[in-house]
């Protein structure tokens, strides 16, 4: 005959005679936790036990204090570290897209080029030191549209400015229609204030109270296309330096 299985009637009766159940087992076969050690000694550098009075290399005291000193140390370090990571990041895009801009265009030929520089000495002389050192020094001058232009629709126009990148556009009517380089000073003194972040409003106010400063005047440009088209569009912008109470129907910067 089979020698019959002994036969236990609760876990009580494993825990008598010395068997474990499987819960037990479990919990006695896991690790035992180990004190955090968070205290990291400012004399040698050692990282001991949080409990630990002095450290076990030095000897050396510990506190609470320093240790959450050194933690915020280091916190301060990382978001300095993900800052500087972040403007070094939006540096290289920001340059990206300004040599997108200036080399999806074309650059200025010699004979342009000369026509600029003359009226830009015409700025200068007449006094606008700072409108003439933003389109010496600082603009960069193309001849069309770049790409973020070209994206745009817009009307018919003599220049463009795209800020805060400085880069200024000279369309073929630039060349073409104004009488001379005071005509063509007067758009580049416009589009100074673009580079300067001003708006159309501005711009045109500005260049229309200034203009006899520049030589720019009725008497010798009533004519031109640059001349009546200039006044047409400040007066849309511009309507209060057109209305006066002394002169009726008359040009109060006159």
């Amino acid at each position: 005959m089979p020698y019959p299985a002994p036969r236990f009637s609760s876990q009580k009766s494993f825990r008598k005679k010395g068997i474990l159940s499987v819960s037990t087992k479990y919990r006695l076969l896991q690790p035992a936790r180990c004190p955090q050690m968070n205290k990291k000694c400012t004399q040698c550098g050692l990282v001991n036990y949080r409990t630990a009075p002095a450290c076990v290399r030095c000897d050396a005291k510990l506190s609470e204090s320093e240790n959450i000193a050194s933690n915020r140390g280091l916190l301060k370090s990382t978001i300095v570290k993900r800052g500087a990571v972040c403007l070094a990041v939006l540096a290289v895009a920001m340059l990206g897209f300004y040599t997108s801009l200036v080399f999806s265009a074309d650059a200025l030929t010699h004979a342009e080029r000369q026509n600029v520089q003359a009226s830009i000495r015409l700025i200068e002389e007449a006094g606008f030191a700072d409108e003439a050192f933003l389109l010496k020094h600082v603009a960069v001058f193309r001849s069309n549209d770049n790409w973020l232009n070209a994206s745009v629709e817009k009307e018919n126009a003599y220049a463009a400015t795209n800020f805060p990148f400085e880069i200024v556009t000279l369309y073929p009517d630039f060349f073409r229609y104004p009488v001379d380089d005071v005509e063509r000073a007067a758009i580049l003194l416009h589009e100074a204030k673009h580079l300067q972040g001003k708006d159309e409003k501005e711009a045109y106010e500005f260049v229309w109270k200034n203009r006899q400063r520049l030589g720019w005047t009725s008497a010798t440009y009533h004519d031109s296309v640059i001349w009546r088209e200039t006044r047409k569009l400040t007066k849309e912008h511009v309507p209060n330096i057109f209305v006066c109470d002394f002169k009726d129907y008359g040009d109060c910067s006159e």
